[in-house]
């Protein structure tokens, strides 16, 4: 293991706190190491193997496909792409799908639309709305969206025409509101910003202003959509339907892909040679999606998804009355986090995985769980036991 490590750390850029584990293989919820040392994986990719490691679906479909054509180019039709388009729009009450190949790629998509839009319709309005704690990735222009200050800053300047307002603030959003302003973009439960939920009637308030107004509203669900959150897509928990939304993480079960989803009024302002991407939807990528997709619309699925986040959030509420290090547990579905009284979420991963548990640490104060859709009851139980006795260990060594 460390051999490897030591080839990375010679070969590679050095711009990720990687955990020193060298994955060899995994199913379901369980990877192993080069070693042999067995997980419980709740990092799941950052919530992008909604269906587990290896799900036979995915790769049967992988399979299939590259024995007949991997790649093409969007210079031509190919069945997969529009299959998956389909399926995107009829779930989503949307009209009109594009893909691409990543989240921070989606959103971008999602920026340039609305700018287009606001050049055709609104006399050129072009500023976007975002919240503080926010994430809608590493580009030049979603960092730009990005309300976090330790991403924004070593890149400054960034691209202009965004304004960040306090996330859950929706007097901000109408005082940030100009004749400049084309859209509000937000993820409808924050993911990197540490797993945030909406107040109750915000992203209704949010869609009534935006229809006052004549605003667009973007949803960022690149992490929380594919049934990561219970529902297939987290607006559909809220009652609330976004004009355009930017998709990408669990919808390929770990084949890259992104997309994002719009109103035909709006869609309609991308004409030919306004955007495009080489890989995106390509054959391979989009049947791993549709096989990933169809497994999760499959019937009873979601169903059996919630139930067992139900028994992931009631085992880490039972933490939380016992341990003061547990200060919240918070989040929807299979997009948990929990808050810790005190920095020491790097040292609770680190005493997690040397138990057998791999979880993330998305705040100093706070990891976060993304385990997959299949995840089984006992798998959640054994999983929250050695997260008990990790807890147990940081609490005490905290103490002395």
């Amino acid at each position: 293991m460390t051999d490897w490590i030591a080839e990375e750390h010679r070969y590679l850029f050095q711009n990720y706190g990687r955990q020193p584990v060298v994955i060899e293989r995994g199913q379901g919820t369980r990877a192993w190491d080069i070693e042999g040392n067995e997980y419980l994986d709740f990092v799941g990719g950052v919530a992008v193997n909604v269906l587990g490691h290896s799900h036979p679906a995915v790769v049967a479909a992988i399979a299939d496909q590259a024995g007949r054509v991997i790649h093409t180019s969007n210079l031509f039709y190919t069945t997969p792409m529009i299959e998956l388009a389909r399926l995107l729009v009829e779930r989503s009450g949307l009209d009109r799908a594009f893909f691409c190949n990543s989240g921070t790629e989606a959103v971008e998509a999602a920026i340039k639309l609305a700018r287009r839009w606001g050049h055709d319709t609104r006399g050129g309005a072009f500023e976007i709305i975002t919240t503080t704690d926010s994430f809608h990735g590493r580009t030049m222009g979603s960092l730009s969206a990005t309300g976090n200050q330790r991403y924004r800053e070593p890149f400054e300047p960034l691209v202009p025409g965004f304004r960040v307002v306090p996330w859950n603030d929706l007097d901000a959003v109408r005082q940030a509101t100009t004749d400049r302003t084309v859209a509000v973009m937000i993820e409808p439960i924050q993911g990197e910003g540490g797993v945030n939920m909406p107040a109750p009637g915000y992203l209704a308030g949010l869609r009534a202003w935006c229809d006052e107004r004549g605003l667009l509203l973007i949803f960022d669900e690149v992490q929380t959509g594919v049934g990561r959150t219970g529902t297939f897509f987290a607006f559909e928990q809220f009652g609330v339907r976004p004009d355009i939304m930017a998709l990408a993480k669990g919808l390929a079960g770990g084949v890259p892909i992104g997309a994002i989803l719009a109103r035909e009024e709006i869609a309609a302002h991308f004409v030919k040679g306004d955007h495009g991407s080489t890989f995106g939807g390509n054959p391979l990528a989009a049947a791993a999606a549709l096989a990933t997709v169809r497994e999760v619309l499959a019937p009873g699925f979601l169903e059996r998804a919630r139930e067992a986040s139900a028994r992931l959030v009631e085992r880490l509420r039972s933490l939380e009355d016992r341990y003061g290090l547990v200060t919240e547990v918070r989040g929807r579905g299979m997009l948990l986090a929990i808050g810790l009284a005190r920095d020491c979420s790097a040292e609770l991963v680190d005493e997690a995985r040397r138990r057998g548990l791999l979880v993330n640490n998305v705040r100093p104060n706070a990891i976060r769980l993304m385990p997959p859709l299949t995840v089984s009851h006992d798998e959640i139980d054994r999983a929250c036991d050695i997260l008990e006795a990790a807890i147990r260990a940081i609490e005490g060594a905290g103490s002395k």
